[in-house]
């Protein structure tokens, strides 16, 4: 793991629950050189701007804006940097096609100490009274351009079951992306249900996105869509629930691959623990959405430690009984943990070593390397 591999600063209920003392139980209180003349680190400043396509934001009125998507507004045109002072940014943002090539930085450089969070869910009533968000529209963050990168930055949803029981959409979305080459390092996802949306702008377009020392928490199908993933070195886990009386509690992967591409959701080298019983947790679930009956949902879980929180006996489980797991493209290789013990293999499919070969991030990404 990276030296700045970002590890959770508290419980995720402890982190809602939190409240106002939310930024100091996520470690965000500030240091004097944060507080004071330095708040974006070795990042320059608007008085010492690295060029004239770097943006400051911060939280506290030292930068150029004080918003997150006040800076993405202003940044018209491609190739612009977000530089972001450590705080709690409560606001949603939504990062337009054109702007490609945005990069956004975490000043400090720590995840846990620039968050982006906010609390819609699917069944949130939209203030104009049109309806309600949905599940694409509850996202605290939505990346529609090419070419985007975030380094230490949290994007979370802290939208609560159990503050809403008149509500039943329970999707809550912390970040969707949707562009091809899109690279996260050092970031962390929170959420329950549907944390990260891992998506394309269209069933044509196959977008490859690429997550390295990454941390990603949830219950629900918490990393789902069609997207080509890769992730590298990172850490999910698993949040116990009190809601359910047993198993299981939830799935961490719900691809939702189109038929056509070869290329779906990679995790290699990573880890995935538990705060839940020991095996209430399946590991996936296919995903064929009502938009596109013939997506076959791909994933590939190799060189990964799988903690005892994950059913090792049968770790694969419906979605829909209409589109069976078997029959879409699941595979694991060279897994260890209690997690991966292969006791029934018929549910467990295991890919050769030739056909591992075909199953790396450089075979994933092609001629995008995010990783060099």
């Amino acid at each position: 793991m990276s030296p700045h591999h970002p590890r959770p600063a508290l419980p995720r209920r402890g982190f809602l629950a939190a409240g106002a003392g939310a930024a100091l139980a996520l470690g965000l209180a500030a240091t004097p050189a944060e507080a004071g003349a330095r708040p974006f680190g070795p990042y320059g400043s608007p008085a010492r701007r690295l060029n004239e396509r770097t943006l400051y934001v911060d939280r506290n009125g030292a930068g150029d804006h004080t918003t997150v998507q006040a800076a993405v507004t202003a940044a018209t045109g491609a190739g612009h940097t977000l530089v972001i002072a450590p705080g709690v940014y409560r606001e949603t943002v939504s990062a337009a096609l054109a702007s490609t090539g945005m990069t956004w930085i975490g000043a400090a450089r720590d995840p846990r100490r620039t968050v982006i969070v906010y609390d819609n869910a699917a069944g949130t009533a939209k203030p104009d009274g049109s309806g309600t968000y949905g599940t694409t529209g509850s996202a605290t963050v939505t990346l529609r351009a090419d070419g985007f990168t975030a380094r230490g930055i949290t994007f979370a949803n802290d939208w609560l079951r159990a503050d809403h029981p008149d509500i039943t959409g329970t999707q809550a979305v912390a970040l969707k992306v949707m562009g091809d080459r899109s690279a996260f390092f050092g970031c962390r996802f929170l959420g329950h249900q549907d944390t990260l949306y891992a998506d394309s702008s269209a069933l044509t377009t196959f977008a490859r996105q690429y997550f390295r020392d990454c941390y990603v928490e949830g219950d629900v199908d918490f990393v789902f869509g069609r997207g080509t993933a890769v992730f590298d070195q990172c850490h999910f886990r698993t949040l116990d629930r009190t809601d359910l009386a047993g198993a299981p509690y939830g799935f961490v992967f719900a691809p939702s691959t189109a038929g056509a591409n070869p290329r779906g959701y990679l995790v290699t080298r990573s880890r995935i623990s538990s705060t839940a019983p020991d095996g209430y947790y399946k590991l996936a679930r296919p995903w064929v959405p009502s938009s596109d009956t013939t997506a076959r949902p791909m994933l590939t879980v190799r060189d990964t430690r799988l903690g005892p929180g994950t059913d090792a006996v049968a770790p694969y489980t419906n979605m829909s009984d209409a589109y069976p797991w078997q029959s879409q493209r699941f595979a694991e290789y060279r897994n260890s943990g209690a997690g991966a013990v292969v006791s029934v293999p018929a549910n467990r499919p295991q890919l050769t070593r030739e056909e591992a070969v075909r199953h790396t991030r450089e075979s994933y990404l092609g001629t995008w390397r995010p990783y060099a």
